[in-house]
């Protein structure tokens, strides 16, 4: 029977003997396993995913017969593929999702009914795919917010190349029960990128952007061509140890349990570690390992390891937890917007516990909050206990903690992944990176504040790397807001025409640098209001009256940590000098995945002193029209009208669908 034969057209299903359908999965394997792998949910980590779809795929050669469907619909096994290959690629799909269905189970790595490790098997060495570019982490930060059926959707679609009723088809086949909803959705993150906007690496919330589904075939999802570094030497050491340690001490303690008469069963002898009790035992403490980050999807706090001096210090963790867990706690506390004043009782995560400038330190997570606790040397000065939102944090908004603030300083804790760590003053943009010193535990030298009111002589910012092992040639900039996070800096270009909108980028290229060094001191008015990231903008760039030059029009929108965003349009008129403001609104959607068409206006006056009302619109307006002191029209989406009587007019725009947006009153 020739393996490329099809069924014919109302024929009943065959059957495909074992051999055949092994030469029919090892034609196949590299194109099965990056499906599975594809699908399967990202809290695994690499390493485990990897091994969990080399697994699906080799458990899914039948025992005896491979049935062959009876007749393939159009577009029913993809391109060059066999009958056999559709056969196969069905069943490692309901493998995956009935494995989705049991993450705590995948994969197990022994089996206990053989005695035996279950194949694929790692023993002393972590394996993952090579990180690839920033495209590629959005793509798989929008895969890993959806659920299975969408991910194997997507993946049938750009992977497999099939049709949407062919992808449904599969999926109905696979046990999906809605497969038409999935590919609907599916079809959604194929033609718009990231279904939950651009917020990806950048995480800036600007208008939609298209991720190229061609990203799913770079060697990011590859879970063929791996790369390999060893476990944690130490930690696997101690293990040892410890199970020898155990082993002793369990063949002494059994003679004991057995004279008890519960049978050595003990309320306080174990079992559940969250509750009150827990909230203040610092054996209760979450500890990730120290080589977790390099090898998970989530690139968040939780991939942080306990790091500084302190760590074992028993006395001074109690006292942060205590403080952190009793709301009646005397202490200096301080709230950041949106933020829990105490714990909720459960355990938190340490990241790190030691000495800065003179203080001891302890920072926690919880996986909503995260905490600064301090106290000075004993027997003097106040214990302070900051806490502050971090709810969705990522490789950005998680790269850097406040642990230390003086009058002109602040020193940093950074993530696990930074590579390189430099400063620069935001408000020279030609200037270089002058690099950052920081100790092996991650604590930066003293990093010096933008300094508050008008004093806007400089603008210092961080610009760190992050390591190539999460994501290749990303570096980015944070800046200090008075926060305990930092916020994260992000560029979106001006728009051009024919082409659709790309993610918001990272702030370090040259017109990004250029564009912030004129607005960057509007960032003082976001101190202290829980800022997560900053986006600038260019939705507009405009041609002067009077032959006077060119203007830009940016919107510089503020997500907060809470959820509400602030915006202040900017205009940038021709030469070098600072951004006017051209209005501001609070808690809008503006300039975001859910306001995308906005207008806005400004008094101006020419070099030959004539007063002039300007207007500009977004790519998708097609009229502008001021109203008021001063009526004037304009097609498109600027607009320039002599203001002789000095009065604000209301300006509008108009989309082609007739729906108006209209500028910030002044």
């Amino acid at each position: 029977m020739s393996l490329r034969r099809p069924a014919l057209p109302g024929s009943r299903p065959r059957a495909l003997d074992v051999e055949h359908a092994e030469a029919a999965l090892m034609e196949h394997y590299a194109r099965l396993v990056r499906l599975v792998y594809v699908t399967l949910p990202r809290g695994l980590g690499r390493h485990r995913r990897v091994l969990a779809a080399h697994g699906v795929v080799q458990r899914a050669l039948p025992r005896r017969r491979l049935v062959l469907p009876g007749q393939r619909g159009p577009g029913g096994t993809g391109q060059g593929a066999s009958a056999e290959y559709g056969a196969l690629r069905t069943r490692v799909l309901r493998a995956a999702l009935a494995q989705d269905a049991r993450p705590g189970r995948i994969p197990r790595p022994w089996d206990r009914r053989a005695g035996l490790p279950l194949l694929p098997a790692v023993w002393g060495l972590r394996v993952f795919p090579q990180s690839g570019g920033t495209e590629e982490m959005v793509l798989d930060r929008a895969l890993a917010e959806a659920d299975w059926p969408v991910r194997a959707a997507f993946a049938l679609l750009v992977l497999e190349e099939l049709p949407d009723d062919g992808a449904a088809r599969v999926l109905r086949a696979a046990g999906v029960t809605d497969p038409e909803a999935a590919v609907r959705s599916a079809r959604h993150l194929v033609e718009r990128g990231d279904p939950a906007g651009p917020e990806g690496v950048a995480g800036s919330g600007v208008p939609p952007a298209q991720v190229p589904a061609t990203a799913l075939l770079a060697p990011e999802f590859d879970p063929c061509l791996l790369h390999a570094r060893p476990t944690d030497l130490l930690r696997r050491r101690n293990r040892v140890r410890t199970a020898i340690t155990a082993v002793v001490l369990a063949a002494c303690a059994g003679g004991v349990a057995l004279s008890l008469p519960d049978g050595g069963r003990h309320p306080t002898a174990g079992g559940d570690r969250s509750g009150p009790a827990a909230a203040v035992d610092a054996d209760a403490l979450v500890r990730t390992p120290a080589d977790a980050w390099a090898d998970t999807a989530r690139v968040d706090f939780t991939a942080w390891p306990a790091r500084g001096g302190r760590t074992e210090d028993r006395p001074l963790l109690e006292r942060a937890l205590r403080a952190w867990a009793d709301p009646s706690w005397s202490g200096r506390r301080s709230v950041e917007p949106g933020a829990a004043a105490s714990g909720t009782g459960r355990a938190p995560r340490l990241l790190y516990a030691g000495d800065v400038d003179g203080r001891a330190v302890v920072v926690l997570h919880d996986g909503l909050t995260t905490v600064r606790y301090s106290e000075p040397p004993r027997g003097g000065g106040t214990a302070e206990l900051v806490s502050a939102l971090t709810d969705g944090a990522d490789v950005t908004t998680a790269a850097a903690v406040v642990v230390s603030r003086g009058e002109r300083s602040v020193r940093l804790l950074l993530a696990p992944w930074i590579a390189g760590a430099a400063t620069r003053d935001l408000l020279a943009s030609d200037s270089e990176p002058v690099a950052l010193g920081r100790s092996a535990s991650g604590l930066t030298d003293p990093v010096p504040v933008p300094p508050p009111g008008d004093d806007c002589r400089t603008w210092p910012v961080v610009q760190l790397s992050s390591s190539p092992r999460i994501v290749e040639d990303h570096a980015f900039l944070l800046t200090d807001l008075g926060g305990l996070s930092p916020a994260h800096l992000t560029y979106m270009p001006p728009p051009v025409p024919g082409e659709r909108p790309r993610p918001p980028r990272e702030a370090t290229g040259p017109d990004a640098l250029a564009g912030w060094s004129r607005s960057a001191c509007r960032l003082d008015g976001l101190r202290g209001h829980g800022v997560r990231a900053v986006n600038h903008w260019v939705f507009a760039q405009q041609k002067l009256p009077e032959r006077a030059g060119g203007a830009t029009w940016v919107c510089a929108r503020a997500d907060t940590w809470r959820g509400p965003g602030r915006v202040e349009y900017l205009f940038l008129g021709p030469g070098g000098g600072a951004a006017r403001s051209a209005g501001v609104r609070e808690d809008t959607a503006e300039c975001s995945r859910f306001g995308q068409d906005v207008v806005a206006d400004i008094d101006w006056r020419s070099p030959s002193g004539k007063p002039y009302v300007l207007a500009a619109g977004s790519r998708s307006v097609v009229r502008v029209e001021a109203t008021g002191p001063l009526e004037a029209v304009a097609d498109g989406p600027f607009l320039a009208a002599r203001n002789s009587g000095g009065g604000l007019p209301e300006v509008v725009g108009t989309l082609p669908d007739g729906a108006e947006v209209r500028s910030v009153p002044r």
